[in-house]
């Protein structure tokens, strides 16, 4: 008998059963409920037939709750509330203001891209479940074929068979040569590449797209390659390497933005180089196929907005 009542006693039942408590009324708990007073009627009987008992009796001084009535009355604000906070989460789901979400990115996606959507996203839903990586492309690759990642700004390697993602929206990289500000070249303009073969440097090791893109640019202008070079790819020991040492680190525009630009004290600033270094594009990169949870296709989506207004459109 409990279940049978348990599921067929609705949302609407226990509104009506509140509002009469509330006012002590049945035309102003239909004027609150927005329905006729016929119908409120209508609808107190059906829940008395439910319950097989009185939830109401009329009295002088308007309509008093019996014993039946004040239980199901003090349950219909709990419940009533239950029930609007369901509703509240199935939409902040529908909408992907909850869940969890794992991306990936080359460090100047990252930064540029990742940053500023998370704090779009977070600004709508702050309890989101964001997860980043920071990484070389092969790894995201391989994890967002693994299922390990929703989406990622990447590369695809050499080698592989795109088809089996959808790639959208190249995004190039711009190098920065970095020194600290002690550096005999710190200040001067319109650097060459040969003035920076003497030069220790600091930077990722051999086929990572930074390095080969300042290879490139040695090879462009004539200039000999360093042989002096510690390879790393801890964005921190490049940092304490520059902060200890005449070494040069190209970075992407975005990681000396945040270094030379908005981290005070960090000692550090960008060459002034004659010849421009790009990277080869990354794009964001999804597998085909997969399906997204709403959290992640609207932290896509964000993504895709800095995109567009970083293009101006």
């Amino acid at each position: 008998m409990t279940d049978t009542l348990a599921s067929r006693l609705q949302p609407k039942h226990f509104s009506l059963i509140k509002a009469v408590a509330e006012t002590g009324q049945l035309s102003l708990a239909a004027h609150d409920l927005s329905i006729t007073q016929p119908a409120a009627s209508r609808m107190l009987a059906d829940v008395e037939r439910l319950v097989g008992a009185a939830v109401f009796i009329r009295t002088p001084k308007g309509m008093e709750p019996t014993a039946v009535g004040m239980a199901l009355a003090r349950r219909a604000h709990g419940l009533l509330e239950e029930f609007r906070e369901a509703a509240r989460e199935i939409d902040a789901i529908k909408r992907g203001l909850i869940g969890s979400v794992r991306v990936g990115a080359v460090t100047g996606g990252a930064l540029g891209y990742i940053v500023p959507a998370i704090r779009a996203l977070k600004a709508e839903a702050r309890t989101a479940d964001i997860h980043v990586d920071v990484g070389s492309s092969g790894q995201l690759i391989s994890d967002l074929r693994s299922g390990q990642l929703d989406f990622i700004l990447g590369r695809i390697p050499a080698g592989m068979d795109a088809r089996q993602f959808d790639v959208r929206h190249a995004r190039i990289e711009e190098v920065d040569l970095l020194v600290h500000q002690s550096h005999p070249l710190a200040f001067a303009s319109k650097l060459e590449m040969n003035d920076l073969v003497h030069f220790s440097w600091v930077m990722q090791g051999p086929g990572a797209p930074v390095r080969q893109a300042v290879e490139n640019a040695f090879i462009e202008t004539g200039a000999a390659i360093p042989s002096d070079i510690v390879n790393t790819t801890s964005l921190l020991v490049m940092i304490a390497m520059l902060a200890t040492s005449y070494a040069i680190a190209p970075m992407s525009n975005e990681v000396s933005d945040l270094l030379c630009r908005h981290t005070t004290g960090s000692g550090l600033c960008r060459l002034d180089i004659r010849t421009p270094i790009i990277v080869a594009p990354y794009h964001l990169i999804t597998l085909k196929g997969k399906r997204s949870t709403p959290v992640a296709e609207r932290l896509c989506d964000l993504v895709l907005h800095e995109f567009m207004t970083r293009r101006g459109e």
